[in-house]
């Protein structure tokens, strides 16, 4: 049995080849229009598009190319919109944790900067009472570690009264446990208790990053009083970023972990880029009903934020099954074509064969023939 070949057009000069196939037809048409009975019936089985026979000059002037048709592997595709994101520990709000003023701003929008970078100053009459109060608190539990340990030496030869030794010692383990919180606060402001206790007095506090990466907001200035809860700086790491997508509720049953994502961003549609499902999400969100799909990319390249948008195919089922490119299908009243090829003295005939289209991926189309 001989293999079917079909052409493949580089150019739009397949048009060439419908309008000769519709002035071929309009001919015939033309031609038997005088006569009857089982010439109209033949008439009617050769509507549409006819053969048409091209030199071997006029081929190679059109750019056309033959080839046999082939098969290939066509993805089960689900559409998806989504954003850029990171996860939740690669952001991080750098709070004041107490009320002060800003004393200094040490990095601008975009500055890259390491776990314990200074990104501000801050300075506060509080910030001084706080280290004051914690020298006050050492100092008495200097006193009251000695009165402790002598009443309960007194408590224990029966010579000091109870009620003298559960006192101090209630006062003893109060201040204990002050000192130590007193100490952990000092500790959170950057601030060093034992250089404090050694005479050492912060005028200024340091405000640090948390976490390594891009200061992505900066919610203040220079002189700026801040409250405990106001968020000074965001700094973002764009080290895990990935493709957050939005999967609604008829297409769930399709998607799964391991699955490849092919998607672009809003602001450059033409650069695709592939990524895998890590993470499918096990609730719905009501506005809209659609799950939430994460998928990383190792390649992902330069210039992509947290927040772009972007459009993803997720590709599901394979399905090996014959395929064309999409430059070789005809249009023409609603139908599809493609053109099976023989080779003649003249030159090379072209004989439109009608299919139908099914799956579209990365500009070819599944050819399903409806004769074989």
């Amino acid at each position: 049995m001989k293999t079917k070949k079909f052409i493949i057009v580089k150019t739009i000069f397949l048009s060439a080849i419908l309008m000769l196939g519709l002035a071929a037809c309009n001919v015939k048409s033309e031609s038997k229009t005088e006569n009857t009975g089982t010439e109209k019936t033949e008439e009617k089985a050769t509507e549409g598009l006819s053969p048409v026979l091209l030199t071997s000059q006029q081929v190679k002037a059109l750019n056309i190319e033959v080839d046999t048709l082939g098969k290939r592997d066509f993805h089960g595709v689900v559409e998806a919109n989504g954003q850029l994101r990171v996860p939740p520990q690669n952001m991080a709000s750098v709070t004041a944790i107490v009320g002060a003023n800003i004393n200094s701003i040490r990095v601008f929008l975009g500055d890259k900067v390491k776990k314990g970078e200074v990104l501000a100053t801050l300075s506060h009459p509080r910030l001084l009472q706080m280290q004051t109060d914690f020298l006050d608190s050492w100092n008495r539990m200097a006193y009251l570690e000695k009165e402790y340990q002598r009443q309960k030496k007194l408590y224990a030869a029966q010579i000091g009264s109870g009620k003298d030794f559960q006192k101090v010692s209630a006062d003893y383990f109060s201040l204990k446990s002050n000192l130590k919180s007193q100490a952990s606060q000092l500790r959170l402001l950057q601030m060093d208790p034992e250089k404090i206790k050694q005479g050492t007095i912060y005028e200024r506090v340091p405000v640090v990053s948390p976490i390594n990466g891009y200061v992505d907001k900066i919610n203040v200035n220079i002189g700026q009083y801040v409250e405990p809860q106001k968020t000074m700086f965001k700094v973002i790491n764009n080290d895990r970023i990935h493709a957050d997508l939005q999967i609604f509720e008829k297409d769930v049953y399709k998607v799964r972990v391991g699955q490849k994502v092919r998607f672009s961003v809003a602001s450059h549609p033409d650069a695709m880029l592939t990524a895998t499902i890590f993470a499918v999400g096990k609730s719905f969100e009501q506005n809209p009903k659609a799950v939430h799909v994460h998928a990383s990319f190792k390649n992902r390249g330069n210039g992509l934020i947290p927040g772009m948008y972007i459009t993803g195919r997720i590709s599901t089922d394979n399905d090996f099954a014959y395929a064309l490119p999409e430059s070789a299908v005809v249009a023409d009243g609603g139908k599809q074509y493609v053109f099976t090829v023989q080779k003649e003295k003249e030159g090379l005939r072209f004989t439109p064969v009608e299919v139908v289209i099914g799956q579209k991926e990365e500009g070819w189309d599944e050819i399903r023939l409806l004769q074989p």
